[in-house]
């Protein structure tokens, strides 16, 4: 990517990133919030990304294996790669700072945690968090946990949201 995509990338909004993502040859669906320091490594055609998918700042997918760079030089695997397809599917959240390894499927209605390490698939419906990342609970088992303790504010405007924050929690 040159320096003014670069540019465009970190600064353009939402629509705009999905759309410069699909031109690195990621397949990506719709409504989808990829945040300005999102890494799709060197293969970027080698993801594929459902329908409203967040992935936060910070994440970070890798598509090949960089350990191979040891044996391509002490001359077990000379001119060696390995990849391996990362699969995100729909209505998932990625949290900051995850890594996603090479091989990796995420299943639809997922929550990863932040600063997880995805280094096997994440079945539909759960979420997943550590190092490495583990499912700790189902989608519905966290709705039960949390649907006590929201409260609604998203589709206020900045400032009222911050007031109404204020006095709500």
């Amino acid at each position: 990517m040159n320096i003014i995509k670069k540019l465009e990338y970190k600064f353009c909004g939402f629509k705009k990133r999905e759309k410069l993502v699909r031109e690195m040859g990621v397949k990506i669906g719709n409504n989808c919030e990829i945040y300005s320091n999102v890494s799709f490594g060197s293969e970027p055609y080698l993801v594929e990304i459902g329908d409203n998918v967040r992935l936060a700042m910070g994440v970070k997918i890798t598509t090949h294996d960089g350990g191979l760079w040891v044996l391509r030089n002490n001359g077990k695997l000379r001119n060696a790669d390995k990849f391996g397809r990362v699969k995100i599917g729909s209505n998932v959240h990625v949290g900051l700072n995850t890594i996603i390894m090479p091989g990796v499927t995420i299943g639809d209605n997922v929550i990863i945690g932040c600063g997880a390490v995805v280094t096997k698939d994440i079945p539909s419906e759960s979420v997943a968090v550590g190092v490495p990342a583990k499912v700790i609970e189902s989608i519905d088992e966290y709705y039960r946990k949390v649907k006590n303790k929201v409260i609604y504010s998203k589709n206020l405007a900045a400032s009222d949201k911050k007031d109404f924050v204020l006095k709500n929690t």
